[in-house]
Protein backbone atom coordinates (compact mmCIF):
# COMPACT_ATOMS: atom_id res chain seq x y z
CA UNK A 1 0.00 0.00 0.00
CA UNK A 2 1.26 3.46 -0.87
CA UNK A 3 -0.03 6.35 1.25
CA UNK A 4 0.17 9.61 -0.67
CA UNK A 5 -1.08 11.99 2.01
CA UNK A 6 -2.82 11.99 5.36
CA UNK A 7 -4.54 14.29 7.82
CA UNK A 8 -6.54 14.14 11.03
CA UNK A 9 -10.23 14.86 10.42
CA UNK A 10 -12.24 16.31 13.32
CA UNK A 11 -16.02 16.75 13.21
CA UNK A 12 -16.74 19.16 16.06
CA UNK A 13 -20.09 19.70 17.74
CA UNK A 14 -19.68 23.46 17.20
CA UNK A 15 -17.69 24.37 14.07
CA UNK A 16 -17.27 28.08 14.92
CA UNK A 17 -16.05 27.33 18.45
CA UNK A 18 -13.49 24.84 17.14
CA UNK A 19 -12.37 27.24 14.42
CA UNK A 20 -11.73 29.89 17.05
CA UNK A 21 -9.72 27.38 19.10
CA UNK A 22 -7.48 26.10 16.27
CA UNK A 23 -7.22 29.34 14.26
CA UNK A 24 -7.14 31.96 17.02
CA UNK A 25 -6.17 30.02 20.15
CA UNK A 26 -3.47 27.80 18.66
CA UNK A 27 -2.75 30.20 15.77
CA UNK A 28 -2.44 27.39 13.22
CA UNK A 29 -1.98 28.53 9.63
CA UNK A 30 -4.74 27.69 7.18
CA UNK A 31 -3.71 25.31 4.40
CA UNK A 32 -7.02 25.61 2.55
CA UNK A 33 -10.67 26.39 3.06
CA UNK A 34 -13.65 24.82 1.33
CA UNK A 35 -17.41 25.19 1.65
CA UNK A 36 -17.61 22.47 4.30
CA UNK A 37 -14.55 23.13 6.43
CA UNK A 38 -10.99 24.31 6.93
CA UNK A 39 -7.66 22.50 6.80
CA UNK A 40 -4.81 23.69 9.01
CA UNK A 41 -1.08 23.07 8.80
CA UNK A 42 0.24 21.16 11.82
CA UNK A 43 3.93 20.56 11.23
CA UNK A 44 4.30 17.75 8.70
CA UNK A 45 0.61 16.91 9.02
CA UNK A 46 -2.75 18.54 8.51
CA UNK A 47 -5.76 18.97 10.80
CA UNK A 48 -9.12 19.34 9.08
CA UNK A 49 -12.07 20.86 10.93
CA UNK A 50 -15.20 19.73 9.08
CA UNK A 51 -18.34 21.83 9.28
CA UNK A 52 -20.48 18.74 8.73
CA UNK A 53 -20.81 15.19 9.94
CA UNK A 54 -21.03 15.45 13.73
CA UNK A 55 -22.81 12.50 15.29
CA UNK A 56 -26.53 12.79 16.09
CA UNK A 57 -25.88 13.27 19.82
CA UNK A 58 -23.12 15.83 19.19
CA UNK A 59 -20.35 13.52 20.40
CA UNK A 60 -17.35 13.78 18.10
CA UNK A 61 -16.27 10.46 16.60
CA UNK A 62 -12.56 11.11 17.27
CA UNK A 63 -11.48 9.62 20.60
CA UNK A 64 -7.69 9.73 20.26
CA UNK A 65 -5.20 12.50 20.90
CA UNK A 66 -3.15 14.85 18.74
CA UNK A 67 0.63 14.77 19.32
CA UNK A 68 2.10 18.18 18.41
CA UNK A 69 5.84 18.77 18.68
CA UNK A 70 6.98 22.30 19.53
CA UNK A 71 10.43 23.88 19.91
CA UNK A 72 9.86 25.45 23.34
CA UNK A 73 7.20 23.90 25.56
CA UNK A 74 7.42 26.54 28.30
CA UNK A 75 6.90 29.35 25.77
CA UNK A 76 4.00 27.42 24.20
CA UNK A 77 2.36 26.94 27.58
CA UNK A 78 2.73 30.66 28.38
CA UNK A 79 1.33 31.69 24.98
CA UNK A 80 -1.70 29.40 25.32
CA UNK A 81 -2.41 30.74 28.80
CA UNK A 82 -2.20 34.33 27.51
CA UNK A 83 -4.82 33.41 24.88
CA UNK A 84 -7.12 32.03 27.58
CA UNK A 85 -6.66 28.34 26.78
CA UNK A 86 -6.80 26.23 29.96
CA UNK A 87 -3.89 23.88 30.58
CA UNK A 88 -5.21 20.43 31.56
CA UNK A 89 -1.80 19.13 32.60
CA UNK A 90 1.21 21.35 33.19
CA UNK A 91 4.42 20.87 31.22
CA UNK A 92 6.66 18.23 32.76
CA UNK A 93 9.31 15.68 31.87
CA UNK A 94 7.81 12.23 31.38
CA UNK A 95 9.52 8.96 32.43
CA UNK A 96 10.20 8.29 28.72
CA UNK A 97 12.22 11.51 28.51
CA UNK A 98 9.89 13.83 26.57
CA UNK A 99 8.56 17.10 27.95
CA UNK A 100 4.76 17.13 27.58
CA UNK A 101 1.79 19.37 28.32
CA UNK A 102 -1.91 18.60 27.72
CA UNK A 103 -4.80 20.82 26.67
CA UNK A 104 -8.26 19.93 25.35
CA UNK A 105 -10.05 21.34 22.34
CA UNK A 106 -13.70 22.46 22.69
CA UNK A 107 -14.93 18.87 22.08
CA UNK A 108 -12.58 17.29 24.60
CA UNK A 109 -9.95 16.04 22.13
CA UNK A 110 -6.61 15.91 23.96
CA UNK A 111 -3.74 17.84 22.40
CA UNK A 112 -0.36 16.68 23.70
CA UNK A 113 2.27 19.36 23.12
CA UNK A 114 5.74 17.80 23.16
CA UNK A 115 9.28 19.15 23.33
CA UNK A 116 12.01 16.65 22.48
CA UNK A 117 15.09 17.36 24.62
CA UNK A 118 18.51 17.44 22.95
CA UNK A 119 19.57 14.23 24.72
CA UNK A 120 16.45 12.21 23.78
CA UNK A 121 16.80 9.14 21.48
CA UNK A 122 14.44 10.80 18.96
CA UNK A 123 17.23 13.29 18.27
CA UNK A 124 19.99 10.72 17.84
CA UNK A 125 21.38 9.87 14.42
CA UNK A 126 20.87 6.13 14.09
CA UNK A 127 22.87 5.83 10.88
CA UNK A 128 26.09 3.83 11.31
Amino acid sequence: MEILASRVLLRPADYDRSMAFYRDGLELAIAREYSGGTVFYAGQSLIEIAGHGASADGTPPFTGALWLQVRDLAATQDALRQRGIPIDREARREPWGLHEMHVSDPDGVTLIFVEVPDDHPLRRDTRG
